[in-house]
């Protein structure tokens, strides 16, 4: 087994480091988070380098690399900033689904945009009664000549505001489907088509930079053509994608836990108590000792799932073990980071109660930890007779 990156992995870390030296300046992100503003122009100079959509092929603006290298991206720009980084990361949410189909027209016209930094991409699944129950939808999709007519409403989608280009919105396209998650389908449906709005969910724990909104649609129409693959397959879509994409929550998770402890490391080097600095009393050092551990066996969970994807293997239990392990990983990383902290540990001025607040979310979206057990625990257990 290899467990060292190539030269070109090890160059896109560089350029995302480099990146966040340049970019992710302390004044600049102070600001935005007062103003809870999405953070545009960094999102608009990371995708010029590359960075968003680089698992995308050339021919869509991408760089054609894979799950692996796109991991790393997300990583390093969560270890920057676990709010900015959060936000550049997620910048094409739900463009894979359109990515591994087979609607070559849809990919044309919509993945170069995303890669390119000029709009928001967005994945419509959850529902106000549902929660992570996605084998059950209200949102229907009728078909009226060369139209699917949509109509229902949406829950915490992440990127649904003013910068939102186009939602993947799983339907119900065949109501006499049963189970009723035979008949679901996901249609590509732009921010501006007529019925389309959408309201902002309000204040939030973490990611306060990202926008996170209730999407409504009212007799919305668009041509049948908007289907993304094959009809009535949607919920296997929607499953195959979040074996991609909850890798790319566990590289967050990771990044924010990476980062939270790069601060905290760095605290007690230099903060003296009792006449030496914090890190030469033995309690400091196995807190750092525990944590660097944790993160370290995250990590390699973490790319262990996306080298495996990479390979054309989807295997639902490894990629839940890196979700959930890693994002458990990060809420305890963080919580320890402001504990070494103390006090300042508390004020915002630190980051790392940002840090905090912002790894929470790992541990829900993209189905919550319990959610990721269920997964695990029936891949080990199999059919029951």
């Amino acid at each position: 087994m290899d467990f060292e990156l190539n030269r070109e992995q090890k160059e896109i870390q560089k350029a995302v480091r480099d990146f966040v030296k340049g970019e992710f300046k302390k004044d600049i992100i102070e600001t935005l988070i007062e103003e809870h503003a999405y953070p545009v122009k960094i999102w608009k100079k990371a995708a010029e380098l590359g960075f968003v959509g680089i698992h995308f092929p050339e021919d869509y603006s991408g760089m054609g690399l894979g799950c692996l290298e796109n991991i790393l991206v997300a990583e390093e720009l969560c270890r920057g900033d676990s709010s900015v980084g959060t936000c550049l990361i997620l910048a094409d949410f739900a463009s894979e689904i359109l990515l591994r189909s087979d609607s070559e027209d849809l990919k044309a016209k919509w993945l170069p945009p995303i890669a390119e930094g000029e709009i928001l991409c967005c994945g419509a699944f959850t529902e106000p009664d549902h929660g992570s129950d996605i084998t059950t939808v209200d949102t229907t999709a009728v078909k009226e000549g060369d139209e699917w007519v949509i109509n229902g409403s949406k829950i915490f989608i992440t990127n649904a505001g003013p910068l939102a280009g186009c939602y993947n919105v799983l339907c119900q396209t065949d109501p006499h489907a049963s189970p009723s998650y035979r008949g679901l389908s996901v249609i590509l449906v732009e921010a501006d088509r007529d019925g389309v709005s959408f309201s902002d969910v309000g204040k939030k724990m973490g990611m306060g930079l990202s926008y996170t909104a209730e999407v409504n649609f009212k007799d919305v129409r668009v041509p049948t053509t908007n289907m993304v693959g094959k009809e009535n397959k949607g919920f296997y879509q929607v499953l195959e994608f979040f074996d991609e994409s909850r890798i790319l929550v566990a590289a967050q998770a990771l990044g924010t836990a990476q980062g939270a402890f790069d601060r905290a490391l760095a605290y007690v080097k230099q903060r003296e108590q009792f006449g030496k600095k914090i890190a030469q009393f033995q309690v400091t050092q196995h807190k750092l000792a525990d944590m660097a551990t944790k993160i370290e066996t995250a990590r390699l969970l973490t790319y262990k799932a996306a080298w495996n994807f990479d390979q054309g293997r989807i295997d639902p239990k490894l990629t839940s073990m890196a979700k959930m392990y890693a994002a458990r990983t990060s809420v305890e990383v963080c919580d320890e980071a402001i504990q070494l902290l103390g006090g300042y540990g508390y004020m915002l001025e630190y980051e790392v109660e940002r840090f905090y607040r912002d790894a929470k979310i790992t541990e829900i979206w993209e189905g919550t930890k319990e959610i990721q057990k269920n997964t695990i625990a029936s891949t080990l257990i199999g059919k029951l007779k």
